[in-house]
């Protein structure tokens, strides 16, 4: 009998404030391009005021929220674990996740006091996108918001790498994955961002344990978990952790390693606008096509064209009907 939900997402609740700069203003600023940074709300509050706002855009955001409603775009049943507070964004990210046919464990007028957290993703000319994040009450992220029925009546968990920056959030990963493994639900984990492996490595070792069913990574997340020298010794090195994993490699495409095989997934051309959101959106297709009886090299091949439509815009989304079109594309 089918589960529920194919994938169960936990991650950071961040409403994402988009909006696009200058190489000068990231240098002005002493800002690092390229990475995800967490600062506090003073610094976020001083970048805003800095930056011309008319150009910026808000939806309900954060690594694993862009994942899990890229999947529901594309028809997958999802369920997202974050954590709001009772706040105008927070209500607002209550409905946007709503919206985009996301089931969650957000209660209307149950959100705790605090501040919802913010990301402030600039996008400068050349596309690249870089994240000053101030997580406000996300911080705060526990076992209390894992959804233990959601959880067990799912296909695959899938888990943020940011969580493992605060000790309770790192708990909660562990004890979700834990939970999953106890009810036969596949462990899904992507590493989010280089920082999280170069600054958090042990950290992120703890949360991986015994293994996982599935791993997300870009090249450089790669190299620096696994400390090798080049791609190929480290796809060797990530099969001792990973029973199955997806390496995105920009332009170049992906590797996609199925458990037995391995696949090399080829781009698809496109101007590139802005690539905040990409990797993200490749993860929730890919999850989207191996839960819908697509091959992992099928699977790869979606999450790749949804990845190269996402970056001609800006944004970390597809519409609902931009994702029907990607499918219509290659599976008719």
């Amino acid at each position: 009998m089918p589960r529920k939900y194919h994938i169960y997402g936990m991650g950071n609740a961040l409403v994402d404030i988009v909006t696009e700069v200058s190489d000068q203003f990231l240098q002005e600023y002493a800002i690092e391009k390229g990475v995800m940074t967490l600062v506090d709300e003073a610094r976020q509050h001083q970048l805003v005021k800095a930056i011309h706002l008319p150009s910026s855009d808000m939806q309900c955001g954060g690594s694993a929220a862009n994942t899990i409603i890229g999947a529901a775009q594309f028809g997958a049943r999802c369920y997202y674990s974050c954590k709001v507070a009772n706040d105008e964004m927070g209500n607002f990210y209550h409905e946007d996740l709503a919206s985009n046919n996301v089931d969650t464990n957000l209660s209307h007028g149950a959100h705790e006091e605090g501040i919802t957290g913010k990301c402030l993703v600039m996008t400068t000319p050349d596309a690249e996108r870089t994240m000053h994040t101030y997580l406000g009450i996300t911080a705060n992220y526990s076992n209390k918001e894992i959804a233990i029925e959601a959880l067990r009546e799912s296909d695959y968990l899938y888990i943020e790498g940011y969580l493992v920056t605060g000790a309770h959030s790192r708990a909660a990963m562990i004890e979700a994955k834990q939970l999953a493994e106890q009810n036969d639900v596949k462990t899904a984990l992507t590493f989010s961002d280089p920082s999280m492996v170069k600054y958090f490595r042990d950290q992120m070792t703890e949360v991986v344990g015994g293994g996982i069913d599935l791993l997300f990574c870009n090249e450089e997340e790669a190299l620096l978990y696994t400390r090798a020298e080049t791609i190929e010794k480290a796809q060797e090195a990530l099969k001792s952790i990973a029973r199955s994993f997806v390496v995105t490699l920009g332009p170049k495409g992906a590797l996609v390693f199925d458990g037995n095989n391995f696949y090399s997934i080829q781009s698809f051309d496109t101007v590139p606008v802005d690539t905040n959101g990409a990797g993200d959106l490749f993860a929730g297709a890919f999850l989207y096509g191996i839960t819908h009886g697509k091959s992992f090299e099928e699977a790869g091949t979606l999450a790749s064209l949804a990845a190269s439509k996402v970056v001609s815009k800006f944004g970390p989304r597809l519409s609902a009907e931009q994702a029907s079109e990607v499918h219509l594309q290659l599976f008719g």
